[in-house]
């Protein structure tokens, strides 16, 4: 009698956890705002069972309980197998907000029209003004411009999967990455200001000096990787936006937390959100519920529930090529 007694409080319980297990968030996209979901994963692996989540006292900077935004943590097993994945699965960028834009075409049509006085005299020579005004590379274009922009960014570390000579959504992700650690308005434009940050240069600093780190910076949207004190890639990135939203009859807010941290957990696929939230690309958890994962959608600005989102060819990157593996520290500043 008490065997049996016994026997149906662990089915009970086993019962509730799976219970807990499903009302957790996840966190990816915002549904309908930013563009496509993301491709399949790349693999099939099985997900590597993590070990204890980090302990940390109630209250401090890396808690693991009461976190203000649960991003979610995804089931043990994945429900299907994930399919190979590109650059293609990436949604077509998204335009900048307006002020940035209006400051980039007014810019432009301000040089434009210095170019146009210096040209005026006789017909010959305002011909050649036209001729000689620079053809900046535009988002959808071809050729040995772009193969151009798309060396110089590589060579300066920012993250392209490779140099094709066409301007797609990874090499805006790039540009905007770039005008980001220039301090530049996030419009994906190659004016003269962007110009000139290829020109000299420019580049984050890091704030680690030892060891192999994921640093994010949550004030210009950039996840940098870091070995020994250097700056090795820069990607854009997009973390939590600071809104509140409402999942299963609780309200969260969106907002990525500050500390440094490790990944703890990964997830090898393609993880849907418990609460309809969107996917999560082969995440890799450094806090809590709170990931680095791969989306289809990565504006210039921050966008997520919580979560840090990269490109997908960034995430396969991170996970196949520079080995962002548990234990790694993550810096959140």
């Amino acid at each position: 009698m008490t065997r049996t007694t016994t026997t149906r409080r662990r089915r009970l319980t086993a019962a509730g956890i799976g219970l807990a297990l499903l009302l957790v968030p996840g966190c990816a996209t915002l549904t309908g705002t930013e563009g496509q979901e993301p491709t399949s994963a790349k693999s099939s692996t099985a997900a590597t069972t993590p070990t204890a989540a980090p302990q940390a006292s109630p209250g401090s900077a890396d808690a693991v309980t009461d976190l203000p935004s649960p991003e979610g943590l995804p089931p043990e097993r994945p429900s299907a197998a994930a399919s190979p994945s590109s650059d293609a699965g990436d949604a077509e960028a998204d335009d900048a907000d307006d002020s940035a834009v209006d400051e980039a075409k007014q810019a432009e049509a301000k040089e434009r029209g210095s170019r146009d006085k210096k040209g005026k005299g006789s017909g010959k020579k305002g011909a050649e003004a036209k001729d000689e005004a620079p053809d900046w590379p535009v988002y959808g274009a071809s050729g040995k411009q772009v193969t151009a922009l798309q060396q110089r960014l590589v060579d300066l570390g920012y993250f392209l999967p490779e140099v094709d000579g066409r301007f797609g959504p990874a090499t805006q992700q790039a540009v905007w990455a770039l005008q980001k650690a220039a301090g530049l308005g996030r419009d994906g434009v190659v004016g003269p200001q962007t110009q000139k940050a290829l020109d000299s240069g420019a580049r984050p600093s890091p704030q680690s000096s030892s060891g192999k780190v994921v640093e994010i910076d949550l004030s210009r949207q950039l996840l940098m990787t870091v070995e020994d004190g250097r700056v090795t890639r820069v990607l854009n990135a997009s973390s939590g936006n600071g809104e509140t939203y409402e999942a299963r009859g609780r309200t969260y807010t969106a907002s990525t937390p500050r500390g440094s941290f490790a990944v703890y957990m990964e997830r090898n696929y393609l993880h849907e959100s418990t609460l309809e939230l969107g996917s999560m690309y082969r995440p890799k958890y450094f806090h809590g519920s709170f990931a680095v994962h791969g989306s289809g959608s990565i504006p210039p600005w921050p966008a997520s529930h919580g979560c840090v989102r990269v490109s997908n060819s960034a995430m396969n990157w991170l996970w196949d090529t520079w080995g962002m593996s548990k234990g790694t520290p993550v810096v959140v500043y």
